[in-house]
């Protein structure tokens, strides 16, 4: 004899239930079993996902969750989304935040606007105690940012795209499908809006989203597995590299570099970490890194910014030395 149904109201309600213990195992296998304690910060864009998220954080941990929105300005009808999320939350009672950049975007857009809105949510977290800040991104976008990484020839860690955890950031959801998130919204009758700039052909991820979601060979949920195991990687051979340095007879000097025959991802690990050690805002990899090393290992002198490396030959064989370039002298003023 089969069970009776349940009730359209019931359902609903024990379909929200699973929706809210989906999240909170993916919370919970991100900061252990303490989460529940915890208070955060959700980035709203106004978009669908992040609308979702919104809603099922405040479902799961009522009076725990703040909300931010930031406005770039650099697009017509940015502010109105932000007025939309604000009287969202003035219904549901949650407190919100709409963040502006102080001074106006310049350089390369999107990734300006990125780091803006990144520096505005972290100083917008410790203004409000805030242990974490959680975003929307979901198994789709992962599958973009893989897809525009393999056409830049990333490696191990490049492949490893979009982390679920980095610093204070959480991404709790990169194991869902933008089309639940959806369902998410459009079941609760969520406000939202669709921003243009996810279909203006004049960004490179616009036209890569419009191509991925019309092909049905690349699974955005197995794509996102694979970016999480090789995110455990590289962080695995991050974590050799520290302990083969630790080992070497002169670690405590940050100008030494050694080659014990090491493979050669190890090998520019170790070179790009000792950069890094005297230049914390050098990030070099790629054709760049390889092309230091090649010039390493030919004996040449290789300049990096205002460093440079030199071998140094002696008993034990070759090891590098990192030193300061010396300064350009001004030109004599006639």
């Amino acid at each position: 004899m089969s069970a009776p149904m349940l009730p359209p109201q019931k359902q609903k309600q024990a379909a929200d239930r699973d929706l809210a213990g989906r999240l909170a195992g993916g919370i919970a296998a991100l900061l252990g079993p303490d989460w529940h304690r915890l208070h955060y910060g959700v980035a709203v864009s106004g978009g669908p996902d992040s609308m979702a998220l919104l809603w099922l954080m405040t479902s799961l941990l009522p009076g725990q969750v703040w909300a931010a929105t930031v406005d770039h300005g650099l697009r017509k009808g940015s502010d109105d989304e932000a007025r939309m999320v604000g009287g969202f939350c003035a219904r549901e009672h949650i407190a919100h935040s709409t963040l502006r950049p102080p001074t106006p975007i310049t350089g390369s857009q999107q990734a300006a606007a990125r780091t803006e809105r990144y520096r505005l949510l972290e100083q917008w977290r410790e203004a409000n105690a805030l242990d974490h800040i959680v975003t929307a991104h979901h198994a789709d976008d992962q599958l973009e940012t893989i897809v525009m990484r393999l056409n830049r020839s990333s490696g191990v860690g490049g492949l490893a795209a979009i982390r679920a955890k980095n610093g204070r950031i959480l991404r709790p959801l990169l194991d869902w499908r933008r089309s639940d998130l959806v369902e998410v919204a459009l079941d609760n009758d969520l406000p939202f809006v669709d921003d243009p700039s996810n279909s203006d052909d004049r960004f490179d991820r616009a036209r890569l989203r419009h191509a991925l979601r019309s092909q049905t060979a690349l699974d955005p949920v197995a794509a996102a597995r694979s970016a999480a195991w090789l995110a455990e990687a590289d962080e695995a051979l991050d974590w050799a590299v520290e302990r083969l340095i630790a080992s070497w007879p002169d670690a405590s000097d940050i100008a030494v570099i050694r080659d014990e025959g090491y493979p050669p991802e190890i090998f520019r690990r170790i070179v790009a970490q000792r950069l890094r050690a005297n230049a914390p805002q050098l990030a070099l990899r790629g054709a760049s890194l390889d092309g230091v090393i090649t010039a390493m290992h030919q004996g040449r002198r290789a300049m990096v910014g205002a460093l440079l490396i030199d071998a140094v030959r002696g008993l034990e064989g070759t090891i590098w030395r990192i030193s300061a370039a010396p300064r350009r002298k001004s030109p004599k003023k006639p």
